[in-house]
């Protein structure tokens, strides 16, 4: 009943936002405009979602109940209205778990190292790191994998299986050892651009294909979650060390962080996809 509902608005709202043939000028600008904002609308819920209930939980506790288990409680149940409703398919829900224990992982060793730490109190802590604050790294691949499909995006000139592991290793290799070694950003991230200066993205608002360089496209995605990460410590969901003594902005460097984030995001959901593709190729019932 819920997965109907869900997928029959759904359906509805993109049809009525399909483009026109007699339309022209600002009725079909303002269609297009309006169906790209509800397509990052819906492809956006999870991190919204999470965000939102950062901000409620802020304001509103439950007796008896650590605000990170609030969190964490939430987080699955949210994840558990995705999938039933369809808006996640299997195969996106099990990325989203890879990208969740990799978050933690990840919290986990930061935390440890003091890079940035949560102060409250939870049942549901490890070593540190809430476990809500895996849902966090899972929501970007939720919003990747989400935006893939609802925008039907295609790429043009994307870089080898090979050369995008590669990219794969060095980044999340540099998210480890920066901590002993030198941090390489500055040599990974030229690199990168270097690799994707001929990649474009192409993207389907309304049945208009409209494309952007897929470097632009990286840089937008970690500006946004570069001004989500503000909105998160302003409420209090985790803490870096500069912001101890009181809430200042998260430092511009850390932009480069997310930057390298979103770009192994997109590496790695591109190399599953290409493995499931090629697994479907080769069955043998094909």
């Amino acid at each position: 009943m819920l997965k109907e509902l869900v997928l029959s608005a759904h359906r509805r709202i993109l049809r009525d936002l399909q483009r026109r043939p007699s339309e022209s000028g600002i009725a079909a600008f303002v269609r297009e405009f309006l169906a790209f904002g509800y397509k990052e609308a819906i492809s956006c819920i999870f991190p919204v979602f999470i965000f939102g209930m950062l901000a409620i939980t802020r304001f509103v506790s439950v007796p008896g109940i650590p605000r990170y288990d609030v969190l964490l409680i939430a987080c699955l149940l949210m994840q558990w209205f995705m999938y039933s409703s369809k808006m996640e398919s299997r195969n996106e829900l099990y990325v989203i778990c890879i990208f969740h224990f990799m978050g933690i992982a990840m919290e986990i060793y930061k935390v440890h190292h003091g890079s940035w730490a949560y102060p409250e109190p939870g049942y549901s802590k490890v070593f540190g790191v809430p476990l809500y604050s895996g849902f966090m790294y899972a929501s970007v691949a939720s919003y990747l994998c989400q935006a893939w499909r609802n925008f039907e995006l295609k790429f043009e000139h994307w870089p080898s299986i090979p050369v995008n592991a590669g990219y794969t290793v060095a980044i999340y290799g540099n998210f480890y050892s920066n901590v002993y070694l030198l941090d390489l950003r500055l040599l990974i991230i030229p690199l990168l651009l270097l690799g994707f200066r001929r990649t474009v993205v192409y993207f389907n608002t309304n049945g208009n294909i409209r494309h952007m360089p897929m470097s632009l496209s990286f840089l937008l995605i970690a500006f946004f979650i570069w001004l989500a990460e503000n909105f998160g410590t302003a409420l209090g969901a985790w803490r870096y060390p500069h912001q101890h003594a009181g809430w200042s902005a998260v430092k511009l460097q850390i932009m480069s962080s997310w930057f390298l984030l979103v770009i192994v995001s997109i590496l790695i959901i591109a190399m599953l996809k290409q493995a499931k593709l090629e697994m479907e190729m080769h069955r043998p019932d094909r």
